[in-house]
């Protein structure tokens, strides 16, 4: 599917925005669409036109299967599903989109989050996709665009699995204030923190550290607070939730996650995981299982 001039025109006028240069944005893509090349179970890859641009959705699985949507975090695309593709497709028919405004293969287009601009993009999204509702596995800034999306629209999410969600916990700062200060040190600041923003300080961890230093070396990360939901939104929701969180992320509170979703959210599940910061792995089974319901 394609978008028409107007849409095309504004897209092109977004990308200077979000990509530092353009070399850097055909890197970041090349890299992305040899991953897709690569992906671990058969997929189809379609284009949504929008209000806000076309949106690109990885699609697997049996199209007689439950549908699940699934929304990457802040500086990443579908490729973040990697490892849990062919579980899920197993049993599912899934649908990993590229959030607008993040490195994927959708339009750069962002609107504020303090307003219903992504529910509408999601209505279109899904509409174009022909799903009338849909179970969301989420992480991040994809956590907050799930729950933004369930608060708006409750028909239309049976389930949501929420993997370090924002807009629950208190946002931290500090790390953007280290950031600043590490920047005048080139790859070696930017590597120190994204290692400490993610916890990914492991040896094997190194590749996905790799490519998460080399993202935001060509990518400019969104600035804008994520907003708090209301304890009165969340004790609307009316879908069972998983919720997963490491204790140590550097982003949220996550005991105030937590707490918050134990005490608001009627039908909830909750797993805090020691040690762990925001870049959460290995959890393919447990949110298969919950799915499954």
């Amino acid at each position: 599917m394609s978008t028409n001039a107007s849409t095309n025109t504004n897209t092109a006028a977004h990308t200077a925005r979000i990509y530092k240069s353009a070399a850097g944005e055909r890197e970041l893509r090349r890299r992305y669409r040899e991953t897709l090349d690569n992906w671990p179970v058969p997929a189809e890859r379609i284009r949504i036109p929008t209000r806000e641009g076309e949106t690109f959705v990885l699609v697997s699985g049996p199209p007689d299967a439950p549908a699940v949507v699934l929304l990457h975090g802040s500086g990443a695309n579908a490729t973040m599903w990697q490892g849990d593709a062919a579980a899920w497709a197993r049993h599912f028919r899934t649908y990993a989109v590229d959030v607008i405004g993040e490195p994927g293969l959708s339009a750069p287009s962002r609107p504020p989050l303090a307003s219903d601009a992504y529910a509408r993009w999601l209505d279109e999204v899904l509409d174009g996709l022909d799903v009338p509702a849909a179970s969301f596995v989420a992480t991040s800034l994809g956590g907050w665009l799930a729950l933004d999306y369930a608060t708006r629209r409750p028909g239309r999410v049976s389930r949501l699995a929420l993997l370090c969600p924002g807009g629950l916990g208190k946002q931290r700062v500090g790390l953007l204030l280290k950031s600043l200060l590490l920047r005048p040190f080139g790859r070696w600041g930017m590597r120190r923190t994204v290692r400490g923003a993610t916890g990914l300080d492991t040896l094997e961890a190194g590749p996905v550290l790799d490519q998460v230093v080399l993202t935001f070396t060509q990518f400019k990360p969104r600035t804008e607070r994520l907003p708090r939901f209301s304890d009165e939104a969340l004790r609307g929701l009316d879908v069972p939730v998983l919720l997963i969180a490491g204790t140590k992320d550097a982003f949220f509170d996550s005991a105030d996650t937590a707490r918050r979703v134990r005490e608001n959210v009627p039908d909830a599940t909750v797993r805090l995981l020691p040690g762990v910061g925001h870049a959460i792995f290995g959890q393919t089974d447990a949110v298969s299982e919950f799915l499954r319901g």
